[in-house]
């Protein structure tokens, strides 16, 4: 079995969760072994130890050793061949292929959605939900291998001029805790799909489902070498690849304060990025609205995923006329909610991911209160991290935008509800935040409707519904949320460069200047 293998046996005293997760990984790597996975292969890591928790108890699962730096030098090397090999096969080929790694995934779903629940603390039956987007999502870009085009120029000297999409080559990819096994599929098939590499880091609180998304692509028949994983910590494997001279392009997802750094690193190499950070979004709710499909709809804006989603819906606008009615309706949802563990089909809302965030959250709350907020409602929290790190959907009314529960992402399930008079105000609170990435109007009335839509700032924004996203439509953020598109035919123009190609095509050119030609 190996002793990493052993160590998830030897190091935990909730052992049938235990022995599921190791049951769930061994299923595709037999030996039990976490360690980056390099050109079809995987490579122990020789430096810190790192520990993955089970959320649903604060136990600890299993420990691992990070990856060192000669990992980051052979991922990049494993990369730069594999991208040649990938690159030069033809569109419809590589197309083809990645059709054949969605087929794959698709046949694996259960056996993916089993190991994300377990290690991510994510309820079972979003992971298989979201086993299958990540299929969708190879599918959908096999269907673009051969389809974005360059362009011809009539350039007024009469010369044939045409642009070439290249690739970049070879990309690091750093993805969060919150989400590894969508935003895995989700960076890694629009960077394959233009012939580039990919060099995926996951959090190192969640690496396997990503580890497992490598292998079954090269069971597709994906050369090695084409996506690689490094297991480890941002500051040391992360940091040593994207000092690499052959990363070309870095792409992130996670906090704002992380994604500063990424980007100054970044622009010290002069190369560029993609950075999709966090958010604060509006969900905003009119007095003419069809309240019972809104109250639902705020629920699942806020409450999927324990909160823990970039998009969620944490300020809820209410205009004041409906504002305690609609509060108390809001509560009186949350209070429903099912907890629970992760693995059971009942489970609407599993725990927070990481001791960590269970803490901020807490902290937030507690902030809020001190601010003046009240919680709506009975909300729990477990006192005892051994018993899990679950937090209650907690509603919190009373909240002006000024506070900083209204500004600061809480990434759990906490909503704060704030009231607005008119439609200019909801706009204005609705924009008066650091954070543009989302946001929602509820109204009977399609041109108000429409009309927040096109004054809110948001990357993404939904009418009368929220939360619902597809690999087809381009997602990212404005202002403190990043920039940079990450999926749709936008992320494609993300992974490749523009060439223009000069074609002379007079019988006889005009010599420049009266004399030969000179290189410039």
């Amino acid at each position: 079995m190996g002793d990493q293998a052993r160590l998830f046996k030897a190091s935990n005293m909730n052992t049938t969760q235990t022995e599921a997760l190791l049951a769930a990984y061994q299923h595709f790597f037999p030996t039990g072994v976490i360690g980056s996975y390099i050109k079809g292969e995987l490579q122990a890591g020789s430096g810190a130890d790192i520990s993955l928790i089970n959320p649903a108890t604060g136990d600890l699962f299993v420990t691992y050793k990070d990856a060192g730096t000669e990992i980051a030098i052979q991922a990049c090397e494993a990369g730069l061949a594999g991208q040649k090999t990938w690159a030069a096969l033809s569109h419809a080929e590589r197309g083809r292929l990645m059709q054949e790694a969605g087929r794959v995934l698709r046949a694996n779903i259960e056996h993916i959605a089993q190991l994300e629940s377990i290690s991510a603390g994510k309820p079972i039956r979003d992971c298989r939900g979201e086993a299958l987007r990540v299929a969708e999502m190879f599918e959908y870009y096999g269907g673009w291998t051969d389809k974005l085009y360059g362009n011809v120029i009539p350039v007024p000297s009469g010369h044939l001029n045409y642009t070439r999409r290249e690739p970049m080559g070879v990309v690091l990819q750093i993805t969060p805790w919150n989400a590894p096994l969508f935003t895995c599929g989700w960076q890694i098939a629009p960077a394959i799909c233009m012939g580039n590499a990919v060099l995926l880091k996951p959090s190192e609180l969640t690496p396997l489902s990503s580890l497992v998304v490598a292998k079954l692509i090269e069971q597709a028949g994906i050369p090695k070498g084409v996506v690689n994983i490094l297991v480890g910590y941002g500051h040391t494997i992360g940091q040593a690849a994207l000092s690499q001279p052959a990363i070309k392009k870095v792409v992130f997802v996670g906090s704002p304060a992380t994604g500063r750094k990424i980007a100054a690193a970044a622009a010290t190499r002069g190369i560029p990025c993609v950075l999709e950070l966090g958010g604060k979004s509006a969900n905003i709710v009119f007095e003419d609205a069809d309240l019972d499909r809104a109250c639902v709809g705020a629920q699942s804006a806020i409450f999927g995923s324990a909160g823990q989603s970039c998009v969620a819906g944490s300020r809820l606008l209410i205009q004041r006329s409906i504002y305690d009615r609609f509060v108390q309706m809001v509560a009186e949802g949350a209070s429903k909610i099912r907890l629970g563990e992760p693995s059971s089909p009942d489970t609407e809302i599993g725990p927070i991911q990481n001791a960590t965030q269970f803490n901020h959250v807490n902290n937030m709350i507690e902030r809020g209160l001190k601010e003046g907020a009240q919680i709506v409602g009975d909300t729990q929290v477990a006192a005892d991290q051994k018993k899990g790190f679950f937090v209650r959907p907690t509603v919190l009314k009373n909240v002006t935008n000024s506070m900083d529960v209204a500004r600061t992402e809480i990434f759990g399930p906490v909503v704060v509800a704030i009231p607005f008079d008119t439609e200019d105000d909801a706009v204005n609170i609705a924009n008066d935040s650091d954070f543009g990435l989302a946001g929602a109007v509820w109204t009977k009335d399609t041109g108000r409707g429409f009309r927040v839509a096109s004054q809110v700032k948001a990357g993404t924004f939904w009418i009368n519904m929220y939360k619902v996203i597809n690999v087809a439509s381009p997602f990212g953020g404005y202002d403190a949320s990043g920039y940079g598109r990450s999926s749709g035919v936008d992320a494609l123009a993300e992974y490749t460069q523009v060439k223009s190609v000069w074609v002379e095509t007079a019988a006889n050119p005009a010599q420049p200047f009266g004399h030969a030609p000179t290189s410039r």
